[in-house]
């Protein structure tokens, strides 16, 4: 019997998300993902430091974001090794309300790829999916740029993440699962809310079906898992990008796994695009969404500053 992580490969792409590229091949994902947190984790890691530290020496007296850039796609290229796919870089989480410098940032990113000898194809450019995050993924989607709209939580994010025609979104269900459990408190069932009965499961299981309902082009990979059960209940989803501990946990079992997410015979017509004003009170009307993307952003950009440090420690 194959493990289950052979098995959900079977119809789902799996992606790792991790920075730590020595824990990649094992599990042969076809893409991975990064984020500044993961980032930050690898070079505080002994085998990770002379990576950096390269790579902040080969670039002194450059701008310190030039060098941070430097710094995502070194850990990039090196992911790229490794996995057949794709590799999500993300922009600094600091210029997630500045569409402009959002382009300007996703501009450089990936002409450092290409300078490499990268494709674009084999890139994503991770975009957090604010209003003004949406609308730079779109423009830069005319252009060629293909972006991973991340941070998302909200059905309207989704939404406008179509209408805009990006290519990837990337819906957190842990980070879902998380503030309905809090909120919940003493009331929370666990075993109740497994599976495909976990708000973040849920979440995403709508996304998916809305998209091929309506035809719309843009992948779903569900993101930040908190246990193999979110997983094996989204087993259909166009990608889930999954952290190294589960993978393993996969890879451990060979119980089965069934398909539990398919897409329609047929599409319907396409849905009526979400306007900014529509967008942002849709936002504002779920507030756990609301408060997940503001406190991811706040995360994020915590620990770009603390990337930061050590890169200006080594300058």
């Amino acid at each position: 019997m194959a493990n289950q992580l052979d098995q959900l490969k079977q119809f789902t792409t799996v992606v790792a998300d991790t920075g730590d590229f020595k824990q990649l091949a094992q599990f042969t994902p076809q893409d991975a993902t990064t984020n500044p947190s993961l980032i930050l984790k690898a070079v505080q890691k002994p085998d990770y430091a002379p990576l950096l530290a390269d790579t902040v020496a080969a670039h002194k007296g450059e701008p310190l974001d030039v060098i941070v850039d430097h710094v995502l796609v070194r850990f990039g290229l090196e992911i790229l090794k490794v996995v057949p796919g794709r590799v999500s870089t993300e922009v600094d989480a600091r210029l997630s309300f500045d569409t402009a410098a959002t382009i300007e940032r996703a501009h450089r990113l990936m002409a450092l790829y290409e300078a490499a000898g990268i494709p674009r194809s084999r890139v994503l450019i991770k975009i957090a999916s604010t209003w003004e995050g949406i609308q730079a993924a779109r423009a830069l989607e005319q252009e060629g740029i293909r972006c991973n709209l991340t941070l998302l939580f909200a059905f309207a994010q989704a939404q406008a993440c179509g209408d805009a025609k990006v290519q990837l979104i990337s819906p957190f269900v842990g980070r879902i699962y998380d503030w309905y459990k809090k909120n919940a408190g003493a009331s929370w069932d666990e075993a109740a809310k497994a599976g495909v009965n976990d708000p973040g499961v849920q979440s995403v299981a709508a996304i998916y079906a809305h998209y091929k309902q309506h035809g719309i082009a843009t992948e779903v990979m569900g993101a930040s898992f908190r246990n193999v059960g979110q997983i094996l209940a989204l087993a259909g989803c166009d990608l889930l990008t999954i952290s190294p501990d589960l993978l393993a946990q996969l890879q451990a079992s060979e119980a089965p796994v069934p398909r539990l997410l398919t897409p329609p015979a047929a599409a319907t017509a396409s849905a009526a695009p979400l306007s900014e004003a529509a967008f942002r009170f849709a936002l504002n009307d779920d507030a756990m969404a609301t408060e997940k993307l503001a406190e991811g952003i706040r995360a994020f950009a915590v620990d770009a500053g603390k990337l930061d440090a050590m890169i200006e420690a080594l300058r």
